[in-house]
């Protein structure tokens, strides 16, 4: 079921953006939209489908318009044209009374630079959403622990900001953005601030979350490595125009165009693919070696360089469902 839904989303900056829809129908770019008028086009027809429970990640160089997209959905921005779906409601047309309820109550939002409150300490800057809600002091600690705890950060609740490091900070962030129990988190490129190896354990942790928590997340990042990590879906934005939907697998087997090679290139294919991207239908004996569907190529290739045999593919309850041998993979990671 699509939790948000964009349609046809034009953004275009400037002193009168509705004389430039006809260009961009005609299929004139962005650079040359910018050239001949003045006008910044910051999305140019994009259409996109979130299901709920889902992290979808949209990426793109700078400029590419994935922030701007972003803060269509909870209409920091309004479009100049097309239409914002959350729960079949069209948010658009919401009034301000409505649009505040809507932001306050359906989403939150993690942002790059933490956004924390430097007066306020760790426990109360986590349960600020609540109260803006007007919740009692006791209802919104407690709440506020639970994701305290849930984000590593015991011990720390009545430090302030500026007496954690950054990767804290950023923990803190998403403890707030939790606490209010939304039903969409949005994250603008939340993590590109870190050090890569907090980095690398904020992306963790985020997943851990969302096994217990099936969020709809909507994440913004420039860098493919972490888009294919948390990504259940992937949108890739050039110049303000979508060139490519898919699932991380579809990416880097099936780029779009030029644009989306040239990115993927340099993957390491062995240990983003899954086995089961690669898997064929035909089964094995019982007695051949098995590997999990879910299982990365890469945590594979030992048994199957070993064996130059087909193995059984098999999901997580132990039921073949393929095989796979050394040919697939071979064929597969020749471009890489």
């Amino acid at each position: 079921m699509s939790k948000i839904v964009a349609n046809n989303i034009y953004k275009i900056f400037g002193p009168d953006p509705l004389s430039i829809m006809p260009l961009l129908q005609e299929g004139i770019g962005k650079d040359e939209v910018l050239e001949r008028t003045g006008h910044t086009v910051g999305l140019d027809n994009v259409s996109i489908s979130i299901e709920e429970g889902e992290i979808f990640v949209v990426m793109g160089l700078s400029g590419s318009g994935k922030s701007t997209l972003i803060r269509h959905v909870n209409r920091l921005i309004d479009p100049t044209a097309g239409e914002i779906i959350v729960d079949s409601q069209n948010i658009i047309d919401l009034d301000k009374k409505n649009l505040i309820n809507f932001r306050r109550d359906k989403m939150s939002m993690v942002f790059q630079k933490f956004g924390l409150l430097p007066h306020k300490n760790v426990i109360d800057n986590v349960a600020y959403g609540l109260e803006i809600q007007k919740k009692p002091k006791d209802e919104r600690h407690s709440a506020a622990m639970k994701q305290i705890e849930s984000v590593g950060l015991n011990g720390f609740e009545y430090m302030y900001p500026n007496q954690l490091s950054g990767g804290m900070q950023q923990r803190v962030g998403l403890a707030r953005a939790l606490t209010t129990n939304p039903d969409i988190l949005l994250m603008d490129e939340a993590f590109s601030a870190l050090d890569p190896l907090i980095r690398s354990d904020m992306q963790k942790q985020l997943l851990e979350l969302q096994l217990k928590l099936k969020k709809t997340i909507m994440f913004i990042t420039h860098d493919l490595d972490e888009a294919l990590k948390l990504g259940d879906k992937i949108a890739i934005l050039n110049g303000g125009r979508l060139v490519q939907v898919g699932k991380p697998e579809d990416i880097i087997i099936n780029p779009a165009d030029q644009y989306v090679s040239n990115f993927v290139q340099d993957v390491n294919r062995a240990k983003v693919l899954k086995v089961k991207s690669i898997m064929i239908d035909s089964k094995q004996g019982s007695e051949a070696p098995k590997v999990n569907m879910n299982d990365s190529i890469e945590s594979c290739l030992p048994i199957i360089l070993e064996t130059r045999s087909k193995l059984n593919v098999v999901d997580d309850n132990d039921n073949i469902v393929g095989s796979i041998s050394d040919m697939e993979v071979a064929k597969i990671l020749k471009n890489n």
